[in-house]
């Protein structure tokens, strides 16, 4: 899941392919464990993030929320949500999200948490589960404002990767086999500051952002 640390930065992949990088109970409890062990680590100032095979994440796992009858999973689903969002919110260092290709629901959340965003021409965002349940929006409104992010929200449509640049949803679009490339050299930019000046202007963006710590239902 996590590469190696490179001139301050390193590589975080979600690896359910077969799943299309769906965020199960296991797959969030391992990313935000990831990414509390890579904020104490001195070496780190940039974490890309980025989905292994076709698609970056489809979201939620919606066959654990069919099992919610089952103790295990109704015991842990949102415990496990609820941690996940707020590590990624509250993470002191810089995300880079190279999307690689679709970011549907809770995968457009992930890459919107991120500070950063890079895509490929096969990325595209949409928040289809307005169509049964809660939509996370404080993160994409912070983003991108309140006109676009409220029709993206109630609508559910589609948005690929080049309006996706034009609405600065993400900073460049490129080949996908040049996407990491692409992730690294922003992330080469980033690092040229020292990791105490990320970090505090870091932590003036989430001050800043409206995003207050909070449970998933609540973003």
């Amino acid at each position: 899941m996590v590469g190696g640390v490179e001139d301050g930065a390193v590589t975080l992949t979600l690896n359910r392919p077969d799943k299309r990088n769906a965020l199960s109970i296991a797959l969030r409890d391992r990313l935000a464990d990831e990414l509390d062990r890579l904020a104490a680590d001195e070496g780190v100032k940039v974490v890309i993030v980025t989905g292994a095979g076709d698609a970056f994440c489809a979201g939620f796992d919606l066959d654990e929320f069919r099992r919610m009858d089952e103790p295990d999973i109704a015991a842990r689903l949102w415990p496990s949500s609820d941690r996940y969002h707020r590590t990624c919110v509250e993470f002191p260092l810089v995300l880079v999200a190279a999307v690689n290709g679709p970011a549907i629901a809770g995968g457009f959340d992930l890459a919107v948490m991120c500070d950063l965003r890079v895509a490929s021409p096969e990325a595209l965002f949409a928040h289809p589960e307005i169509s049964f349940g809660d939509v996370v929006y404080g993160p994409l409104h912070d983003l991108v404002g309140g006109a676009v992010a409220r029709e993206l929200c109630l609508t559910g449509r589609r948005v690929d990767a080049d309006e996706a640049r034009s609405l600065r949803l993400v900073s460049s679009v490129v080949a996908r086999d040049d996407l990491l490339d692409e992730a690294r050299r922003v992330a080469a930019m980033v690092t040229q500051a020292p990791r105490d000046v990320l970090v505090r202007t870091k932590a003036k963006m989430r001050a800043r952002s409206g995003v207050v710590r909070a449970g998933t239902l609540e973003l």
